[in-house]
Formats: C-alpha cells, structure tokens, sequence
C-alpha cells in the first residue's frame, strides 16, 4: 500500500450532510487550457467526471475501511476551449453494502497546471453544488448494493456542464480534514464505446390498477437495523413497482418514442455505463431497463433480485442519461410515458485495460476461442481493482472466487498486481465487530452488519495467500499476515472436538449448492470442511515453517480416512452415510484421497461422475454436484492428473453455450445468477497450461 498525499486539497462536504443516505452533490471548476493539466481525486461513495458536458471518467478504486485511494488523470487534451467547465459529481450512499462502504461523504480534489494547484476542494476553484435533480429517498438496487439511480432531470440545469458562466447557488462547506489516502496502482478503465443495435419496439401504457402478484420492492431484502436504506413507506417514487404496471406491446420499432418502448443490444454483455443522448418533446417518464440477457424476448428485470430498472422525469429539452455506478447488461429497454426522441445509445465499458496473453488455441477449434474470449471478458470485468464474483448484483471481493480469478491474472499478465491489492484490503482491514475475533470478512471491501461469514472462505484465504507466494515471492505480504492468519488458527481451535475434528462451527458453512449444502450435513462434523481444513493447516506449516502445524494436518488426514471413508465413497458427516459428489472432489483436491490409495474412486470419479451422470446414472444415492465448486475442482483434479482431452471436452459441454448466449461466462449452468462471473474465468488458465505448453496441438 502507498501512501498520496494532495498538495493542497482536503476533504471536503455539504455541511451537516455528510452522513446523508444517497445524497449526490457536484464541485465544479472553470479553467484555462494550453496547458498540461492533472486532475487528481478521491471521493466516498462513487464519483463519475464531465469535462464540457462530456463524460469522462469514473470510479474510485476500493480499499480497506479508513482508505481511500486517489485517482490521477491527465485532462490536458480534453480541454480544448478558452474557458473550460470540469465537474466531478458524487454520490455518497452511505448505507452498508458488499460495493461500497457505509463511510461519511466526501470528495478531495485539485487540479494541476503545469505543475500549479489552480482549483482544489477546502480553497480555490471549486465550487461545491447540489442540482437537486437526484431523487435521494429511493430503494436499493440489491441486498447487497445500494441505491438505483432516479432522476427528475430540469432543462435550467443542464448549462451547468457546459456553460463557464452558468450561476447557481453554492453549498456551504465543511471541511472534513485529511484523509488515510492510497495510490491506486490498478490501470485506469479506458470506459470504450460499444454501439447498440435496435431488436425490437412497440407501444406501452401504465395500468394502475395493475396490483396483484406484484413483486413487492422489499421483496428481496428488508430494509432496517442490519440493512440500511428507506424503506417502503419512505421512498418518493416506487420504481421496482411501477416498472411492473407498464404493458407493452410489440409494434413498429422507431427511435422517436410516443408512449412506445424500444428494446436494443449491445455487441456482448458489458460492464459499465448506459449513455443515452434524448431529446423530450415534452415532459415525460422515461424507465430504463437492463439484463444479461432476454427471457421469452424481453428483459427481467428482477431476475437476479435486483432493481434493473431505473426511472427518470424530464422536462422538454435535451438530456444525456448514464448511470452512475457500474451495472452489467447486453440488452437495454427504453420505455417513455410521454414523447422523446432517442438520439443515440451507447454504453461506456469499465473494466481492466490490460494488454492480455493470446493463448495459442488452434483456429480449428472455434468453440474453445469462442470460449477464450468470453472468459477473457469475465476476467477483464471482475479485475479493475480487486477481484469481485460479479459486476452485476455485487460487485463484491469474495474469498474462493478470488483463488481462481487469481491463477487467471498471472496467466494473463505474469504478475499478480490486483491480488496484491485485493489481498493488502484484507490485511489493513480492522476486526469487524460485527463478526467473531479472527475470523475475516467473507468478501471485502464490504459491511457486514447482519453477521455472516463464511468459515470455510477464510481457509480459501490461507490457500490463495499460498498460491500468491509461489507465483510471486512476496514474503513482505506473507510476513505481514502472519498475525490474521494465526488468530484465524485460534479461532478454528476452538470448535475442534476430541478427534480434532472442526465441529458446530458457527457461521454460513458452505460447501457448495447442492445437497452438500443441506442443514444437516454442514453442522456437526462436516468432512468437505475438515477436508479444507487440513488443506490450510499445510499451507500455514509451509508458509511459516510450523511443524507443530503440519503435525497436525497429518493427523487430521488419517481421522478423516478413518471416518469419512465407507466403502469406496467419502461420506459428507460423522455419523451419517451419506456422501456427495462434491465430498469426493474435496477428497482429492485437498489431498485426503489419492489416486494410489483410492484407485477406484478415482476411477469412478473419471469415468461416471460430471456430465457422464445425466442420462444414465449408475449411483442415484450420490447427490450430483453443482457448478461451483464441485465442476471446477472436478476439471481441475482432471486437468492435474493428465487427462487433456477430458479437460477440453468439459470445457466445451459446459462452457461453450453459456459463451454463445452471452459473450461471458455465468455463475451457474443455468441463467438463473450472475451471466458474468470472475471465478470462470478459470477455463482460460487450464486452456494456457495446455495449449501455451503445445501439450494438445
């Protein structure tokens, strides 16, 4: 972590409002050009940048509670008048989510000429504005994000972008002082266009009497004493409710919309900002709807149960719509209640710029590339800052997605920058009071005010902190978690019974999602969790030398032999004969099962189990595993042992149709989750190991 230092701005906010929900205010500057220009910021929650009414940037980078990271952008050719109007427009949500942190507001820029602080927030050249255009009292977006955006937009207020002399009135300021400020070192997006096309379009009306099997908007999630937000009876506009109440009805597709909707897609599903150039005949309602993809040829918009629909008023005149945050889509659906023409739609891309490795897959095998790039493009949109599950309904750092989105960055750029990062949040990360001492957050950057954690995530932590220190060297980092990773030890010590066993752990015991994950099998004594278990206690006896650790580990391994084994199958819990599919994945992945001391499991598990049990299964008492985990550690064990040909045909079954439908590759087979996952981004790592090493040609 490298610590900024401003030269002159401090942070800055709306007095007396800095702990507001969902309160967006705006500093703006006017500035000369002809110069080489630098506009430096860091703001709590989210920013987005336009310089002369065009969009610029957005972001921050994450970090730790108390951090804050800084981003540096060079400005100098984007000004191009005499006079020229920058802005940085901020939301601060402050509610607690697994996106943003639940932190008082505040923004801290400058901006530099030719090496002279012009403007900077606390002194000159800013000026701090409210439009009030934001409909602050709204519903989240999610669980576990916070607001959607809904606007009611004023033809007066647009000059304020563009005109240098626009007036309206200031903010009185607070000054909040200085900050724990962070370089970013992550890339900056390069938030490219993608064009959209037209698919379809008709007409709509609002039926308000439209009232029953409404999806209710804290139908997912309640909002109070864990969960911040306004609740139902609080929010001005009820947009999940009302996007429900709008009948539409296929007709002729056209851009200028009278009471009309039109549906369009975007080349492949993207991550990023919708960008709409509108112009309303009149005053109207304009709902915007997105998804990953379409169900019966429209979009569902709770289908991940979240709010992908957000809701603007405007006046006649001429507006440009994009979201604030980042949100996930490949189609889009414009519905006006009213009259506006549509300009344009684009969509602005923020996802990680690197220059990636080209895997030397043969062009004859056009599925595997169409699978390639998909990944890719599930990698690149989980890794601009840290790695997140999705960029979709969390964006959140979870453990055990991040140990494969992890093998995947090295494959691709030989270093591991952003897991240095997304590791270095867990360690300046202080012990959440909300969950037990030692044990780490189950995702982070993230609040975790209702108390779960996952027990098992923080031994995913302790595998990929091994995997980080082989690929890199880092014993600086290693050095430094020491103390998290012995306290996380202690923890686990605690429920260890007469046999050593981990049992009863408290928490969210997750193994997978499938009947592995049933009641009944995670509490007590949970063999895929003591198998894990044995698993971290090498990695820490290798990684601090502990032999008193590696004893036993070693001990562990023979108990659960002992116990877990009946017959050929690994059972999932101490007294019960029940096992799984996943168990046995487990079994060999953590190193409990071998193949010379389990010769016919691993027989079975080659020849009968994956994909070989859906027409014909020859063990129906064997619950079938799920996607994650149990399929990759599946492709995995196959890919360890040698079997290249089996790799690649599992890839290619499981894979290549969600690649074809999407462009990205989803959380589960099913489009019933996330259609852009980081963790699957895994198939580019065995495709390099296989095909950059020309061991299938």
């Amino acid at each position: 972590m490298k610590n900024y230092k401003f030269k002159k701005a401090e942070a800055i906010w709306s007095k007396d409002r800095q702990n507001e929900m969902n309160c967006e205010l705006a500093i703006r500057a006017v500035i000369a050009a002809n110069k080489k220009t630098k506009l430096a910021i860091a703001a709590a929650s989210v920013y987005r940048i336009w310089i002369n009414g065009e969009f610029w940037a957005a972001g921050p980078a994450r970090a730790a509670h108390n951090y804050y990271r800084v981003d540096e952008y060079d400005i100098t050719e984007r000004l191009k008048n005499e006079e020229n109007v920058v802005i940085a427009e901020i939301v601060g949500y402050n509610v607690n989510s697994y996106d943003t942190l639940d932190q008082e507001s505040f923004v801290s820029a400058e901006i530099i000429q030719d090496g002279e602080v012009v403007a900077w927030t606390s002194g000159e050249g800013f000026g701090l504005f409210d439009l009030k255009q934001r409909i602050q009292r709204v519903q989240r977006y999610s669980f576990q994000r916070a607001f959607i955006d809904s606007y009611r937009l004023r033809k007066d207020r647009q000059s304020f972008y563009t005109e240098p002399e626009f007036m309206w009135p200031t903010e009185e300021i607070i000054s909040l002082g200085q900050k724990q400020y962070l370089y970013r070192e992550a890339d900056l997006p390069k938030f490219e266009a993608l064009k959209a096309f037209a698919i379809s379009g008709g007409t709509v009306y609002f039926d308000d009497s439209k009232n029953n099997n409404l999806i209710p908007e804290e139908n997912y999630f309640q909002i109070g004493p864990t969960l911040k937000g306004y609740a139902r009876d609080e929010t001005e506009v009820h947009v999940s409710e009302d996007t429900q109440r709008l009948v539409c009805t296929q007709g002729i597709m056209k851009n200028e919309l009278e009471n009309a909707y039109l549906l369009c897609g975007f080349p492949y599903n993207a991550t990023g900002f919708f960008h709409l150039e509108v112009e309303a005949v009149e005053s109207s309602k304009i709902y915007i709807l997105f998804d990953e993809l379409m169900m019966e040829g429209d979009i569902n918009f709770l289908r991940m149960y979240s709010c992908n629909s957000f809701y603007y008023e405007v006046e006649e005149g001429e507006y440009l719509l994009t979201s604030f945050s980042p949100y996930v889509m490949k189609y889009i659906k414009i519905i006006v209640l009213g009259h506006v023409k549509i300009k344009s739609v684009e969509f602005r891309e923020y996802k990680n710029p690197i220059i990636l490795k080209e895997i030397p897959i043969p062009k004859k095998e056009k599925e595997l590339r169409v699978i390639m790039d998909a990944a890719r493009e599930s990698y690149l949109s989980n890794s601009l800052d840290l790695f997140t599950d999705c960029p979709s309904r969390e964006r959140a750092g979870w453990l055990c997605d991040s140990y494969f989105t992890a093998e995947v960055e090295y494959v691709l750029t030989g270093e591991n920058r952003i897991e240095r990062l997304f590791l270095e949040n867990y360690l300046a990360a202080d012990q959440n009071s909300c969950i037990p001492k030692g044990m780490l957050p189950m995702c982070y950057p993230a609040d975790h005010n209702n108390g779960m954690f996952i027990p098992n995530w923080s031994m995913w932590f302790v595998l990929e902190l091994f995997r980080y220190m082989e690929r890199t060297g880092d014993i600086r980092l290693v050095k430094k978690a020491r103390g998290k990773i012995y306290l996380l030890l202690a923890y686990f010590e605690q429920f260890e019974n007469e046999e050593e066993f981990l049992e009863n752990l408290d928490g969210w015991v997750f193994v997978e999602w499938s009947k592995a994950n049933d009641i009944e099998l995670t509490q007590g004594v949970n063999f895929p969790t003591n198998m894990l278990y044995v698993s971290m206690l090498r990695k820490i006896a290798d990684l601090y030398q502990d032999e008193r650790v590696r004893n036993k580990a070693n001990l562990l391994r023979k108990k659960i032999r002992q116990f877990s084994k009946k017959s050929i199958f690994y059972t999932d819990h101490l007294g019960s004969d029940t096992a799984t599919e996943v168990c046995q994945y487990y079994a060999f992945f953590t190193g409990i099962a071998s193949i010379d001391e389990d010769t016919d499991l691993w027989r079975i598990l080659v020849n009968e189990f994956g994909e070989n049990r859906k027409d014909n299964d020859p063990y129906p008492e064997i619950a079938q595993a799920n996607f994650f985990i149990g399929i990759y550690l599946r492709i995995e064990l196959l890919y360890q042992n040698g079997l290249y040909q089996e790799v690649i045909q599992n890839i290619k079954d499981y894979f290549y149709p969600m690649a074809v439908a999407t462009g990205t590759l989803w959380e589960h087979t099913q489009p019933s989750g996330s259609c852009n996952h980081g963790f699957a981004s895994y198939v580019l790592y065995w495709l390099d190991k296989i095909y950059s090493k020309q061991i299938l040609t």
